[in-house]
């Protein structure tokens, strides 16, 4: 798991009470005609919220945010059952250039920037769905929040981790979306980035109204910026509640944020038994 760090914790937006902006329902996915992923998951995304989907290697994290991008069909993945609905019409079997048409865009694991491209022409990647001409105020806008990529004009491969990651969340902002799916942000980072690249995150949410999905392995961080969480296992969601309710849960704090003290003496069995006499 990586890492955990305190982040400052930022005033959180209350959601409104309307229809969520996402809603994913009863989901089965399926890979290679054979594989059973997902098994019935369900989770919703109020508007202007950020939502954090949180669980260990292998739960479903990545397949659940690739279903609702579109992007399963590039590793001969599918939903079999249940539906995807966002803003009120259903997506799932949409191709995903569609899907970013409508306002989601997602964020993949391991940044996915393009190495042999400077920074601003990652950028305008980030908009090749837009034909309105402002584009390059936009480029300014981004480089409001990462000033430091303003600083790297050369190739984005010559790049730290940290500011990949920084242009890979400018990239999406590009698009100007409704909603950003983020896999895993904290992923090869060091705690101080961390906590830098969160804090920007959750300004992004604020000042912006931008809705956020957010997967990742370090519950800590996510539930830092997050009003409300879900946590997998085995493909499905096996507990959920406010940020707050899931940090204060006990077996959140012993499986997730380090806080089980002195009380477990072993880790031996602890998946296949403690989570599945618990949660499963």
């Amino acid at each position: 798991m990586t890492e955990t760090t305190e982040i400052d914790r930022p005033p959180r937006a209350v959601a409104p009470a309307i229809a969520p902006l996402l809603s994913v329902r009863n989901i089965e996915v399926v890979y290679d005609d054979v594989i059973l992923v997902l098994r019935g998951l369900s989770l919703e995304v109020p508007q202007g919220a950020i939502v954090a989907l949180l669980g260990a290697n292998g739960a479903g994290k990545s397949t659940t945010l690739k279903a609702i991008s579109g992007l399963l069909k590039t590793e001969d993945g599918e939903v079999t059952r249940g539906e995807i609905v966002f803003n009120g019409e259903r997506i799932n079997g949409i191709d995903p250039d569609k899907i970013v048409r409508r306002g989601i865009f997602q964020v993949m694991e391991g940044r996915r920037i393009i190495a042999d491209m400077t920074s601003i022409e990652n950028l305008k990647l980030g908009a090749y769905t837009r034909s309105d001409n402002e584009i390059d105020a936009d480029i300014d806008r981004v480089f409001e929040y990462f000033p430091r990529l303003k600083e790297r004009t050369g190739l984005a491969g010559y790049l730290s981790g940290g500011e990949q990651q920084m242009l890979a969340i400018g990239r999406a902002l590009m698009a100007r979306p409704k909603m950003i799916l983020m896999d895993e942000p904290s992923m090869g980072l060091s705690p101080l980035l961390v906590k830098e690249v969160f804090g920007i995150i959750g300004k992004i949410n604020r000042d912006l109204g931008v809705t956020i999905l957010l997967v990742e392995q370090n519950a800590r961080a996510a539930l830092s910026v997050a009003i409300h969480g879900y946590i997998m296992e085995q493909g499905k969601v096996v507990l959920d509640g406010s940020a707050d309710e899931l940090r204060d849960n006990e077996d959140v704090k012993e499986f997730y944020l380090g806080g089980a003290g002195d009380q477990r003496k072993s880790f031996k069995n602890l998946k296949s038994f403690k989570r599945r006499k618990r949660w499963l």
